[in-house]
């Protein structure tokens, strides 16, 4: 199997992708799909491929929901932090389809403790993870929904690496735990401002520099971070030939 589209698994040495790659299931992911749920146990490690994006969502009593974290092409999603096989706390969904890769969490959990090398790279994944839940806190606590809207479409279209984003307003306001009305209103904003054009149920990136401007300092943040502990793992929109700005 050659290495597929995605940035951790890119990152292994020859030898530790070895221990993987006979493991690896080839799997299509459609929107909406969900891996896991509040209290299940995690079984599977999920890498997605190419265009897809997988959530972290914490779902409130009342069902409202807000996306934690988001991981594209550039790494994995289930049993990462922990050894797997651990009750979960919020639910995973595919948040845009695509291809992935799906590997039993135990065999992810024998493959670190046979290889130094290979469980270190999975740590500081693992830092990047929970550096971009803690910095999604901090967002949705201290920056008002237009910026925070900005910084999402922005990490969503490195993940995608395409001018043209398959979302509905509806699935943009549960992400960002907001009413639809809200969504309505930014995404209106930021069209009349020139930095998207949305209709039908695509986003349309027209000016990626105006958006950066008008996005909060999360983004960067984020970005910088896997910068120092895993260069060249988060995506870059450029990468898949991305023309916006």
């Amino acid at each position: 199997m050659s290495i597929p589209n995605n940035g951790l698994l890119r990152a292994l040495r020859p030898v530790d992708y070895a221990l993987l790659s006979p493991h690896l299931e080839r799997i299509t992911l459609e929107r909406g799909t969900v891996l896991f749920q509040p209290g299940e146990d995690v079984r599977n490690v999920y890498f997605p491929c190419d265009g897809a994006m997988l959530s972290l969502v914490v779902v409130m009593e009342n069902g409202v929901t807000a996306e934690t974290a988001a991981v594209g092409r550039e790494g994995a999603l289930g049993g990462i932090v922990s050894q797997g096989f651990v009750p979960a706390f919020t639910r995973a969904v595919a948040q845009l389809p695509g291809r992935a890769l799906r590997l039993d969490a135990a065999q992810l959990a024998w493959a670190k403790a046979h290889s130094a090398t290979l469980s270190n790279l999975f740590a500081r994944y693992a830092d990047c993870l929970i550096a971009q839940v803690l910095q999604s806190v901090a967002c949705n606590a201290l920056h008002p929904i237009e910026q925070r809207a900005a910084r999402w479409l922005l990490s969503t279209h490195d993940r995608v690496g395409n001018d043209d984003l398959p979302l509905t307003q509806e699935f943009l306001a549960e992400m960002l735990g907001v009413q639809r009305t809200y969504v309505t209103k930014v995404a209106s904003a930021l069209q009349n401002a020139g930095f998207i054009r949305y209709h039908r149920g695509v986003v349309t990136i027209v000016d990626r520099p105006g958006l950066e401007k008008a996005s909060c300092e999360c983004y960067g943040a984020v970005r910088e971070h896997f910068d120092r502990v895993l260069a060249g793992i988060y995506p870059d929109a450029n990468e898949l030939g991305v023309k916006a700005g």
